[in-house]
Order: C-alpha cells, then sequence, then structure tokens
C-alpha cells in the first residue's frame, strides 16, 4: 500500500492537462459559489428559507476533484458539496427551487435545503446524517465493477463524518470488494463545533485508510491543481486495478458549520482570518494575475455578472408554488398501499375543512401535479 503527500506545485507542468479555459472555468465557479452563499445566507436569516451551509474556505476541493472526474462517474456527497453539482452542470435555479421547495424541485420540496441529488448529473441525493453514504457508495462502486465500465464512484465526507460507524464499514467493504471508489475527505478542521484535536489521536484520517488496505493521497486541499492532480490519480487506479484509493484533502471551513452554528463560541477570529487570508479563492487569483489570464478589471464585472445571475435565479424561486399538498404522501412506494391512501385522504379532507388555516394559496393544485410533473422531467 502506498501514502502519498501532494502540496502545492510550483511549476506550470501541473496544468499541462487543464487549458486555460478550464482554469478560468474552475475560477469562476468558485467565486459563483462564494458568491450564492453569500446571498443565500442572508436569504436565511431573513426567515425566507430554513437552512443552510456555505462552503467558504473550501471552493478548491469542491471544483479540483469534480474537474478529474469523468461525468458519467457516480458521486455521493455528504452535504457541502454544492461547488460539484455546479461543476456538472447543476444550474442555480435548480439550486433556488430546491432551497426554496418550488413545484419545480425534483424532490418536490421535501428535503432539507441544499440536500441537492441530480439523476441528470450522476449525483445521488444527499441527507443529513453523517456517514450513511460511505456503505452506499462502496456498494454502487462494487456494481460498477460488476458491470465492467471504466468508471468510478466518488464519495465526498468531512473529517467529522470519518468518526461514524459507517465510515469503517464502507472502508472495509470497499477494500474487500476491490470497489473503484475514490473516499475523497474535506478535512475542513472542525466537526460542527469539535477540532480535529479533540476528534483522534492519529495522523489525521489518511492513516486510517492504510489500516484497511486502501491506497491514500494526502493532499493541500485549498490548491485547486494539487486537488485535481491528486483526484486524477486516483481515478487512474480505481480504473485500472479496481480498487479504492482515499484522499484526504487539508483545508479549512471559513464560515459557520451552517446556519444553526455561531463559530465564535468555539474558535477566535483571528484564526479565522489567518486562513481566509489564504483561501483558495485567492490562491487562485493571485495564480491567473500572474499569468496574465485575470485582472482586477475582470474581476470586478465577473463579481457583478455572479451576483445578477444569482439574484435572478433568487427572484424567479422566491414566490414560486410549493408542490401540490397532495405530493406528501407519494413516492414511498412504488403503488400506494391502503393504508397510505387512506391517511392521503385525510389529510386532503382535513386541509379542505380548514382551508383558511392554511397557506394553500401558496400552493399549486392538485389537477396541475401531472402536468408539472412532466414539464420539469421534459426540462
Amino acid at each position: 500500500m502506498s501514502f502519498k503527500i501532494l502540496s502545492c506545485a510550483k511549476d506550470a507542468a501541473v496544468t499541462r492537462e487543464l487549458t486555460q479555459d478550464v482554469v478560468l472555468d474552475m475560477y469562476r465557479k468558485m467565486v459563483l459559489l462564494n458568491t450564492l452563499d453569500g446571498i443565500m445566507l442572508n436569504v436565511q436569516r431573513q426567515g425566507r428559507i430554513t437552512f443552510y451551509m456555505t462552503s467558504y474556505g473550501e471552493e478548491a476541493a469542491h471544483m479540483g476533484s469534480a474537474a478529474a472526474l469523468d461525468p458519467a462517474d457516480v458521486i455521493f456527497g455528504q452535504y457541502r458539496e454544492a461547488g460539484v453539482f455546479l461543476w456538472r452542470g447543476f444550474t442555480l435555479d435548480d439550486m433556488m427551487n430546491q432551497c426554496f421547495s418550488t413545484h419545480r424541485d425534483v424532490h418536490k420540496g421535501r428535503m432539507v435545503p441544499i440536500n441537492y441529488g441530480s439523476r441528470d448529473i450522476n449525483f445521488v441525493s444527499m441527507s443529513s446524517p453523517l456517514g450513511t453514504q460511505m456503505p452506499q457508495a462502496a456498494g454502487a462502486a462494487y456494481a460498477m465493477r460488476m458491470s465492467g465500465k471504466p468508471l468510478c464512484v466518488a464519495c465526498y465526507f468531512g473529517d467529522g463524518a470519518s468518526s461514524e460507524g459507517d465510515a469503517h464499514a464502507g472502508f472495509n467493504f470497499a477494500a474487500t470488494l476491490d470497489c473503484p471508489l475514490i473516499f475523497f475527505c474535506r478535512n475542513n478542521g472542525y466537526a460542527i463545533s469539535t477540532p480535529t484535536s479533540e476528534q483522534y489521536r492519529g495522523d489525521g484520517i489518511a492513516s486510517r485508510a492504510i489500516g484497511y488496505g486502501i491506497s491514500t493521497i494526502r493532499v493541500d486541499g485549498n490548491d485547486v491543481f494539487a486537488v485535481y492532480n491528486a483526484t486524477k490519480a486516483a481515478r487512474e487506479v480505481c480504473i485500472k486495478e479496481s480498487k479504492p484509493v482515499l484522499i484526504e484533502a487539508m483545508t479549512y471551513r471559513i464560515g459557520d458549520h451552517s446556519t444553526s452554528d455561531d463559530s465564535t463560541i468555539y474558535r477566535s477570529s483571528e484564526e479565522v482570518h489567518h486562513f481566509k487570508q489564504d483561501s483558495p479563492i485567492t490562491r487562485l487569483q493571485t495564480y491567473l494575475t500572474q499569468n496574465n489570464l485575470w485582472d482586477s478589471d475582470k474581476e470586478t464585472a465577473y463579481r457583478e455578472e455572479a451576483k445578477s445571475k444569482v439574484l435572478e435565479a433568487f427572484h424567479g424561486a422566491k414566490d414560486r408554488k410549493k408542490p401540490p399538498i397532495s405530493d406528501l404522501l407519494t413516492d414511498v412506494y412504488d403503488r400506494m398501499p391502503a393504508h397510505l391512501e387512506s391517511q392521503a385522504a385525510e389529510v386532503m379532507r382535513h386541509v379542505n375543512t380548514y382551508s383558511d388555516q392554511y397557506p394553500v394559496q401558496d400552493f399549486m393544485e392538485d389537477v396541475e401535479t401531472e402536468r408539472l410533473h412532466d414539464d420539469v422531467e421534459t426540462a
């Protein structure tokens, strides 16, 4: 088994597989994600949505890894991988419809905001419990191996999730079944309010994989090129050897864990400021500027463009109607069993009887359900 440490590459060779257009696209999407986070954080604080998570400080881990994967590779995320969605083509409209639970949301408004998912981009819907996606990803990777397709599965998780029992089950399944699976750990320093110094006494997450017989790469998670190279190398091992690989991306969560968190209680503003000065966006901007690919005028213009795009998507979704109330109990089974039919009927009788007590005007009428679902699938 191998244990490799990749740090920030200093020469132009690191980008030999990346065209200038791709590198610029990485930067633009990092800025777009940063802009989206800033606006949606304020939207949540205003009470317009119930919950939100920012990706401040982890943008390079998103874009670098996503760019190195094949679009047909299947992804299992934790909950802080919005940048991977953007890279794969998940639109701002898609994100807004999910966060606002509109009738255009493919999840029909039944997921916590930011728990995105999309069959179209091969990204399995996320769920909030930590670590549950890890053994699931191992199973999907095993199926991928059995299919004979030259593809892999990527599973994102945080340093906190690695303390869950599901992480160890996922590692062991992947190793013993020779699964083409990239475990991508975003080690951002904190599991909600618990720092890594209180989470484990070993050498981070990378050393754990070696114990399971999994090849491991530890990489500078704030360097988009290093992350790209590490993921590219890991994917090659997965495809050629049908073996799992773990990448531990050492990064830092600049923002609060979520809108339910106040990180000033457990860390100093000086610590946050220190890491903010060396953020992934700042690093890549410096690289682009030094190579005459970017300047202050382009920066100002694109920041305004990104803000305009996010606000356009926001205004389009904020007043959009919710899914029909009858959708509440659908899709649990292929065909709704009698006991759920009875419950659904009771719900509708209750709402219709006391419609003046509920904001029924905010929901689509049930007669429009089939047409709207067809519209969403067509779109």
